[in-house]
C-alpha cells in the first residue's frame, strides 16, 4: 500500500531548481503536461516536485525512497544548490557576475560576486 508523502520547500523557481538539480547531477524530466519535476527511480516509484500554486512541493512515497541520501538530507542538498543558484541568478540581473564557486570542506558554498562602476 502506498502512502505518499508531501514535503514543503521554499522552492519557488523552476528554472533555479532545475539548475540545482543539474549541478547536484540529479537526473530529471519535467512532466508532459504542467511544470511538475520528476525524478525517476528503477523501483518504479517516482519522485516528484509539483507545483502547488505557491511553491514545489517534494511528493514521494516513503516507503520506496531509492537515493543515496535520506529524504531531508536529499532536501538539504537541493536547497543549499537552490539558494547558490538563486544568489547568483538574481545577483547578474544587477549587473553582478560570479567570479568563484567553491564548496568547503564543511559542505557550504563560498560564492563571490563583482560588479564594475563605469562611473569614474
Amino acid at each position: 500500500m502506498s502512502h505518499f508523502t508531501t514535503m514543503k520547500t521554499s522552492f519557488q523557481n523552476l528554472a533555479y531548481l532545475e539548475k540545482a538539480l543539474n549541478k547536484l547531477e540529479i537526473q530529471h524530466q519535467k512532466q508532459s503536461t504542467g511544470s511538475n519535476l520528476i525524478i525517476n527511480q528503477s523501483n518504479g516509484y517516482d519522485i516528484e516536485f509539483a507545483w502547488n500554486g505557491e511553491e514545489y512541493e517534494l511528493v514521494v512515497d516513503m516507503s520506496f525512497w531509492e537515493q543515496s541520501c535520506p529524504v531531508e538530507s536529499f532536501i538539504d542538498k537541493v536547497a543549499q544548490q537552490y539558494a547558490g543558484e538563486v544568489i547568483v541568478g538574481e545577483s547578474q540581473k544587477l549587473g553582478f557576475q560570479p567570479i568563484k564557486y567553491q564548496q568547503n570542506e564543511d559542505g557550504s558554498n563560498t560564492v563571490v560576486l563583482e560588479r564594475w562602476n563605469e562611473k569614474v
